[in-house]
């Protein structure tokens, strides 16, 4: 059989597919016939020709792979003689380099004690004293441990102290690769006793890279992932070593011959050593050097005639993978991991150089670099440098050359995505720059117009009211690119910007709303190819549309959109379309549930198997490709063979697989799935799904977790809708699981994202479940301790354990911003038990946060600090125990809060007045002889207080004092100047306390009011009808209006009159109407 396998083997490689075509037949009855392994072997072991000495090695490992159960046992034992007995003497590399892979696959099934003789060669191989024998070793020992690391564990320390050997051996780079190979691969395996051993072989491995580096730079950019995985897998090993990495990783990306790959992973471990370790990074003074080296990067030229990537003017994304990018990319993660001054201090000399450069390049370098320090650095650009950076970006969208204005416009759209509210102020001369700017810009320059289009986008979605004078314009030009035509990228463009404007404009938008909807209806109802994009931008903003536009305009749409939905999902399979319909399903829910609730179990079907599905996961096996076919069809022809293993490893077994790829389109759908199943579940009610916490990309388990957190709010809306026992049960055995899990998750989550999601997602539950959220005992102090180790950076995405001590109050703002997030925690738990269970854990956690009030915090911090205080202090009012408790704090709370009140920074002012307000509603008369003290404080403060919201405050907290402990106020000098300073201008949330407070007085002292009635007329009259005032202030308002003009008529008639007519005419019909 061995000599017609042979010749059939032969033919395979023949340039003639009649002739390939019935070898492969052939084959497929012999691999019928037990005896094809004897033979195969024989072939493999005998065989002249090396190409089929290969065919068969690669056939008998996919028959180990896939059919291991029906090969004797005879059998087995025999091939794993001579596959090593064929290994040592084969002297053709693509022969030993398919033994070893074999010998991969028999590992996976023997394990390494149950086959010796392979111990045994490795051992010898490995430690020869012939350079080519260890380097064959080598191949062997890759392969083989590569493929299942796990079985090799009892050996690690053997292994590693081989592998230093090895690393020693630079004059053979050959066996160097395979060397860092064995050890990329065992890095995610090793316990805490390989430690030190792995430790002393970083200087070996960075002298053994370098060797690479010079005789193979693929080889070396494949090796460099080591770094990586030592970085991700066990960073404190590297740790000592930091300093020498990173001056490795530099020397490379510095070296222009060498290839863009091998430029890219340098710069991609530095970028991850300070998303890991920048505390590190700083205190080895190599934050510097890191800048000398990215900065020229950044700002190179590209090669003569040719543009960086995402100059060329296409409408399809540049390619990203290239060291330019990957320059940037270092000082964004900078941005997010490194505090604000420490940065600047030593960035700004090399950026402000750039932008005042006579080359384009390096102009469009230091705006690059601008544009992605927003996000990381928002706090520090909005309150030291905002005016002068605008005018630098806007300056530069006058630029004489393209790439530089392109660039500025990227810096715009990022500033106005990060630095709100502050930039939406300067609308008045960003807006006629932006729309001049678009209206200038070719159509047929479709990639620097799709620039374009994301600055004023970005810029206008955050606009808020602003938007209103520039409407008219704005629509105009954006409903004549709906009617282009030829041009499907400007309709795209202009569709998405419909839905920026829609979430600025709200019911603004309503005029316009019959058009644009005649227009998205005939966009998803053309089924042509190149309509897709164009389609899936319209779901997008129909979502958008159905939120905002109020729900008497879009819900006699809901229903069509559903089933527009739908069709789409049934008649295109689309990642990205099919996340639209998601966020246009989820839109639906919010305004008009009913319409969703017929198509619920398809809709829910489409959703899960999203979740569910692979696709989109590209296993890269590391598989000889001309096998693939046969495989395949053998796999056919022997239907059901493919039994799962002992171990239940699946046909492809992953040690097979040299990587996973997973295209952006199915990560996303995933994600949005997520958000939407979330999202109706809280406006429809049904039941969760909670696989996706582990997923590896950030953005699926940050969706995932906040999906599980409106999961338990709507289980809790359907208790408190139908209170029956087992909606009870439900609800408790929803947390049970979702509250441990988010528990952990805060503590090791390695992306502070994906923890800022989870701490969100948790405080909404405890809100929203209140104490059915903390009735599993201990619960209410697991949350409080979670808390406690954020705020004390304890948590493994804070970099917990590393071995710098961090007593430098200076942070990056994401980590601030994280423990902001933790901070909410504090009130919500304070307003969910009484007040005397949480007091101990207040007890414990207020230290950490008081001591972010000092003068030499940040402005952030200190307003964190007294705004989260006054939150706690507000949710202390309404529970039982709250007046005690509060009252014991006020001693510790009062001089805080006090110096608070004089800060220079107006929202820590805001907080601080606030919080004392709060303080004083919730202790009442406990703290009756503190009231001269703040009412004098409030005092001198509104004599010269400028900003509005402050005010507004100053007024909602003498209410406050009125409404705990009316005794304790002089009305007749207090309530004047409190009714001066009407109707608030800036927090109209505080309406809600100052009509309250009127209304109270009313009944309390009707005289005091009466005699105040023309300015709280005049007031109310501003409030009436007014979108920003909720219905219960509205009604509260009109109860005390109708009071006053029954009660006191002639007085109200006289302040009536002395109303604007229009005013008087609108009050007068509130006052008539219900």
């Amino acid at each position: 059989m061995a000599e017609e396998l042979e010749r059939v083997l032969a033919r395979l490689s023949e340039p003639d597919n009649a002739v390939i075509q019935q070898a492969t037949a052939e084959l497929k009855q012999a691999f019928k016939d037990p005896a094809i392994i004897p033979a195969l072997c024989a072939v493999m072991t005998g065989s002249q020709n090396p190409q089929v000495r290969q065919s068969a090695a690669v056939m008998l490992r996919m028959r180990v792979r896939k059919h291991w159960k029906k090969i004797s046992v005879d059998h087995r034992e025999s091939l794993k003689a001579v596959v090593l007995q064929a290994f040592q003497q084969e002297t053709e590399h693509t022969v030993r380099h398919s033994l070893s892979q074999l010998s991969a696959v028999l590992v996976k099934h023997e394990t390494p004690d149950r086959w010796p003789a392979l111990m045994d060669l490795l051992n010898q191989s490995t430690k020869s004293n012939n350079p080519h024998d260890r380097q064959v070793g080598l191949l062997l020992l890759s392969k083989v441990v590569g493929s299942n690391p796990e079985p090799f564990k009892p050996h690690y320390k053997q292994l590693l102290q081989l592998l230093g050997n090895v690393l020693q051996d630079v004059n053979n780079p050959s066996a160097l690769y395979y060397c860092v190979l064995t050890l990329t691969s065992i890095t995610a395996y090793t316990g805490t006793e390989e430690m030190n051993l792995m430790r002393s072989l970083i200087p070996g491995l960075l002298i053994a890279l370098k060797c690479l580096v010079q005789a193979d730079q693929d080889q070396a950019s494949e090796a460099m992932e080591v770094l990586d995985e030592l970085l991700e897998s066990e960073v404190s090993i590297v740790v000592p070593h930091v300093a020498e990495i990173v001056r490795f990783c530099l020397e490379l990306s510095a070296d222009a011959t060498l290839s863009d790959s091998l430029r890219v992973k340098a710069l991609s471990c530095i970028a991850v050593l300070i998303r890991l370790k920048s505390k590190t990074v700083l205190k080895n003074k190599l934050l510097q050097p890191i800048l000398q080296v990215v900065f020229p990067i950044l700002s190179a030229a590209p090669p003569p005639g040719e543009e960086d990537p995402e100059d060329v003017e296409s409408d399809t994304e540049g390619d990203s993978e290239n060291p330019k990018h990957f320059a940037v990319q270092v000082i964004d993660t900078m941005a997010l991991h490194m505090p604000p001054e420490k940065l600047f201090s030593q960035l700004s000399p090399f950026m402000q150089a750039c932008l005042s450069s006579e080359s384009p390049y390096e102009r469009k370098g230091g705006l690059m670099v601008l544009a992605v320090l927003a996000e990381g650095c928002a706090d520090h650009i909005r309150t030291k440098m905002l005016s002068s950076t605008l005018q630098t970006v806007c300056r530069s969208l006058s630029d004489d050359n393209q790439v530089v204005r392109s660039a500025a416009l990227f810096a715009l759209g990022q500033f106005s995505e990060h630095l709100q509210p502050d930039v939406s102020k300067f609308h008045s001369e960003l807006m006629p720059l932006l729309h001049g700017y678009l209206s200038a810009v070719h159509q047929s320059k479709t990639g620097h117009m799709t620039k374009a289009f994301y600055a004023l986008e970005n810029f206008l979605e955050n606009l808020g009211q602003e938007i209103e004078p520039y409407l008219p314009t704005l629509m105009e030009t954006m409903l004549s690119a709906l009617n282009n035509g030829e041009n499907l990228k400007l309709k795209e463009l202009a569709v998405s910007a419909i839905g920026a404007i829609a979430n600025a404009a709200k019911e603004m938008l309503v005029p316009y709303f019959p058009p644009i909807i005649e227009s998205l209806k005939g966009f998803l109802t053309d089924t042509r190819e190149e309509m897709r994009a164009l389609q899936t931008q319209a779901l997008d903003t129909l979502s958008v549309l159905a939120r905002t536009v109020g729900k008497d305009v879009f819900s006699p749409l809901a229903a069509e959109c559903v089933q527009f939905g739908l069709n789409l999902t049934d008649a295109v399979d689309d990642p990205d379309l099919r996340r639209c319909t998601f966020n246009l399903f989820s839109a639906v829910s919010e305004v008009s549930p009913d319409c969703l609730s017929p198509h619920l179990t398809s809709i829910t079907t489409v959703m899960l198997l999203a979740l569910r599905s692979t696709e989109g996961v590209t296993a890269h096996l590391d598989e000889d490709k001309q096998f693939v076919l046969l495989d395949e069809d053998d796999d056919e022809e022997e239907e059901g063979d493919a039994d799962l293993d002992e171990e239940g490893s699946s046909e492809v077994d992953d040690r097979d697989v040299s990587g996973f790829s997973v295209e952006n389109a199915y990560i996303d759908e995933k994600e949005d799935a997520c958000d939407a199943l979330g999202e109706i579940a809280f406006n429809t009610g049904f039941q969760q799904v909670y696989e996706l916490r582990d997923f590896p990309h950030e953005d699926v388990r940050r969706a995932a977790y906040s999906a599980m957190g409106q999961f338990c709010r709507a289980q809790h809306k359907v208790w408190k809708e139908n209170p029956s026992e087992d909606n009870h049960q439900a609800l408790h055995k929803l947390l049970q699981v979702v509250l441990p899990c988010f528990l952990e998750a805060v503590r090791q989550d390695r992306e502070r994202r994906v923890v800022m999601a989870v701490l969100e997602s948790m405080n909404s539950i405890v809100k929203s479940c209140q104490a059915e959220a903390l009735q599993t005992p201990g619960r209410l102090a697991e949350i409080s301790d979670v808390i406690k180790d954020v705020l004390k950076k304890k948590t493994v995405c804070q970099d917990a354990g590393g071995d710098e001590a961090d007593d430098d109050e200076q942070q990056a703002e994401f980590d601030a911003m994280l423990q902001e997030f933790a901070g909410e925690g504090i009130p919500a738990l304070a307003s969910a038990v009484p007040a005397e269970t949480f007091y101990p854990h207040l007890n414990d956690l207020l230290p950490l946060i008081m001591c972010k009030a000092k003068s030499s915090c940040s402005e952030a911090d200190r307003s964190f600090s007294i705004g989260t205080i006054g939150e706690t202090l507000h949710s202390l009012v309404d529970v039982a125990g709250g007046r005690a408790v509060a009252g014991r704090l006020s001693k510790r709370l009062l001089p805080l809060l006090v110096a608070g009140v004089k800060d220079s920074d107006a929202e820590v002012r805001n907080n601080s007045v606030y919080a004392l307000g709060s303080l004083a509603e919730a202790a009442g008369p406990i703290i009756a002889s503190d009231f001269p003290m703040m009412l004098s404080l409030f005092s001198n403060l509104l004599s010269k207080e400028t900003d509005l919201r402050v005010i507004d405050n100053l007024c909602a907290a003498l209410c406050r004092m009125i409404l705990s402990h009316v005794a304790g106020v002089p009305l007749e000098q207090v309530f004047p100047a409190l009714v001066a300073r009407l109707p608030l201008k800036e927090d109209m949330e505080e309406n809600k306390t100052i009509y309250r407070c009127l209304s109270f007085l009313y009944t309390h002292n009707p005289v005091l009011v009466v005699g105040q009635l023309g300015p709280i007329t005049c007031a109310a009259a501003h409030l009436l009808g007014a979108k920003d005032v909720d219905e219960e202030t509205q009604r509260a308002l009109l109860t005390l209006l109708r009071g006053l003009a029954q009660q006191h008529s002639q007085e109200f008639e006289s302040a009536m009159a002395s109303l604007p007519h229009e005013q008087r005419n609108t009050m007068s019909l509130a006052l008539t109407q219900g």
